[in-house]
């Protein structure tokens, strides 16, 4: 958890949520997503798990773990989410098929 109080307030201030709104969708109190950004402290493995589907990330990605590209999928809706999934496979597969 090198960085992950950095990539949560990122991640927070990208969503554009106050520190308030977060902490009521994790039904913790506002000073607990300031220790966790600050580093004072670190998520139960629930929380982390809330963070993720809050905001469409990996659990290794919150943890520092993977570097790979993400996407942010803020205030898209589940069905925009699974039709973006599809083209990225569809994607995927021609650029396998180009041997890129």
């Amino acid at each position: 958890m090198v960085d992950f109080g950095n990539t949560l307030k990122k991640l927070r201030l990208q969503a554009g949520l106050t520190q308030q709104q977060l902490a009521d969708k994790l039904r913790v109190t506002k000073s607990v997503v300031s220790y966790y950004e600050l580093q004072e402290r670190y998520p139960s493995p629930e929380v982390l798990f809330k963070l993720a589907s809050i905001f469409h990330v990996s659990t290794d990605y919150l943890l520092g773990i993977d570097h790979t590209n993400t996407l942010d999928l803020t205030g898209l809706t589940e069905e925009d989410i699974v039709v973006l999934k599809q083209l990225i496979e569809l994607l995927k597969q021609k650029n396998q098929k180009l041997g890129i």
